[in-house]
């Protein structure tokens, strides 16, 4: 998709700079198209990070770089069928759109969802939008759901694990292109370190800390 898309712009940039008389428009055509690449780049970028936390069983990462938008009690009917907390971290278009894996653990559960595309910050978002469910088994024995939620810009969720696949905290859950919002599901006990409105670094922003078992 970069590749063609960068043929496409190099094609049109020609053909401004080659075909149009009057410069200042040709080259703020090639200006536009430029910026225009550079955010698509930073869609698709997959930044290695490490995390320099205590990496005891009990950490919970951020899964994304954004905003927190959910911070509420709820209960979770798909797999978990339980009182938890919501952890929901919302992605602009000027995010990095990669997934990190938030536990350590072996992966339990996989299942991608059809849906509607509407707006990712809506509350519905999380149940009636197209998704992706994937529960991690930490060593304690808590199960963490994740769940990749599409948008109205977002159209394709990507996810890299796979059930039985034992994964750590700088490994890629998977990708969101253009997407929207991730939520964690987590134990009622658990310590939550942020607040809503608080940014998120996916892979690096220790968001909660899961009870001593």
């Amino acid at each position: 998709m970069l590749v063609m898309l960068l043929l496409i712009i190099v094609a049109i940039d020609w053909i401004a700079f080659r075909f149009i008389d009057y410069k200042p428009v040709s080259i703020g055509i090639i200006v536009i198209s430029v910026l225009l690449y550079a955010l698509v780049l930073n869609f698709f970028r997959l930044p290695r990070r490490h995390f320099k936390g205590a990496r005891d069983g009990r950490d919970v990462v951020s899964s994304v770089d954004g905003t927190v938008v959910a911070l509420e009690e709820v209960y979770e009917d798909e797999y978990l069928h339980r009182d938890v907390i919501q952890l929901s971290v919302f992605m602009t278009v000027f995010n990095v759109h990669a997934n990190w894996v938030p536990v350590a653990g072996e992966v339990r559960y996989v299942k991608h969802h059809s849906g509607r595309f509407m707006a990712a910050n809506l509350p519905k978002s999380s149940t009636d939008n197209e998704r992706s469910t994937i529960v991690i088994r930490t060593a304690d024995g808590d199960d963490i759901l994740v769940r990749q939620i599409a948008g109205a810009v977002a159209r394709r969720i990507v996810t890299y694990v796979e059930q039985g696949e034992k994964v750590d905290l700088d490994d890629f859950i998977g990708f969101i292109k253009f997407g929207s919002r991730v939520d964690i599901f987590l134990p009622l006990d658990s310590e939550i370190l942020v607040k809503l409105g608080d940014k998120t670094w996916g892979g690096e922003t220790l968001v909660a800390r899961l009870p001593q078992r």
